[in-house]
């Protein structure tokens, strides 16, 4: 649905994105996700047809951005970092107004609206002005504009920022719900964002792409080890001898000490489950096993060690 090749885009002084490419596939969600100036905003951007490309090509839905621009615009609904809203129309004129731009026939433009109001939950806030709307119900008027005249290409940059819990959920949830008819592109600084919503995750950093891949098989490929987190009771320096002396055990460290109890990080070789011998270990030996759980690496921990590995490689260069 979006192929994106060797995409570069350079401004006097500095690059801002370079060689990015990447393909998104009809109905996935993908994840965009890279710190403060990484290049995400760009390309969105770029994708869109908001701004050019220094160099590459981007395809949506067969159609060239910089060759069919308005083809393509029809097929996107496009939510920027900063919602384009006209804060002086009510929340049902402004829709209105976005659904006749937006090529909505005049028989179906009430349903339409109506129907994106709904699934963004503001329904209860349409005949109010949009600049009495707290952050949360602008961000959601323009996850609507977004939505209306039902977008094959829905891009999102930041979807839930400014919103509370709750409304975050609901967003994500409304996101989830748009998988199989909607391709979606979602950019976000919250890494659990990634991981409840999105089937594949791209991280970029310093305008290249760092990793494109599923987050389970990030955490395969850089884990390099299962950890697994126990706590126990007896005598430590024992436990920690036996443990570290067993077949598929890498290393065992001390967490802390908690009434009487010791937690420990046991890590085992990648892919061989060593659980059942543990605790059968722990219980042989009449010690008192409190927890055993697996404990793989979160996306924030994948991010961090790719960020990190690119900047030591900078500096090393």
């Amino acid at each position: 649905m979006i192929t994106v090749q060797n995409v570069t885009k350079r401004y006097a002084t500095k690059m801002a994105v370079e060689g990015v490419s990447f393909q998104v596939e009809k109905g996935e969600i993908l994840g965009f996700l890279g710190p403060n100036g990484a290049g995400k905003t760009t390309t969105m951007r770029i994708i869109t047809g908001y701004m050019p490309a220094s160099d590459g090509t981007v395809r949506v839905d067969g159609f060239d951005v910089f060759e069919n621009p308005i083809d393509v615009r029809r097929r996107i609904g496009y939510l920027p970092e900063n919602p384009p809203l006209y804060v002086e129309m009510t929340v049902t004129g402004y829709l209105r107004f976005v659904a006749k731009i937006k090529g909505v026939p005049k028989e179906r433009l009430d349903s339409e609206v109506a129907d994106v109001m709904e699934r963004t939950s503001i329904t209860d806030v349409k005949d109010r002005v949009i600049a009495k709307l707290s952050k949360g119900y602008k961000q959601r008027v323009g996850i609507a504009q977004a939505l209306l005249n039902d977008p094959p290409v829905l891009i999102l940059d930041e979807p839930t920022i400014g919103l509370d819990p709750k409304q975050i959920h609901e967003v994500r949830q409304l996101i989830k719900d748009l998988a199989g008819k909607h391709t979606v592109v979602l950019s976000t600084h919250i890494l659990p964002e990634v991981e409840q919503t999105c089937h594949r995750v791209i991280i970029i950093d310093r305008g290249k792409i760092v990793a494109v891949d599923t987050p389970q098989n990030l955490r395969l490929q850089l884990q390099g080890a299962e950890r697994i987190s126990i706590e126990v009771q007896g005598p430590v320096s024992e436990i920690l001898s036996k443990l570290r002396a067993m077949p598929g055990v890498v290393d065992v460290r001390k967490i802390a000490d908690i009434d009487g109890r010791h937690r420990l990080e046991v890590e085992g070789e990648l892919r061989k489950d060593i659980r059942s011998d543990l605790a059968r270990m722990i219980v042989q030996n009449g010690w008192g096993l409190y927890e055993l759980q697996s404990s793989t690496m979160s996306l924030e921990d994948i991010f961090l060690k790719l960020t990190t590995a690119e900047e030591s490689e900078k500096q090393n260069a």
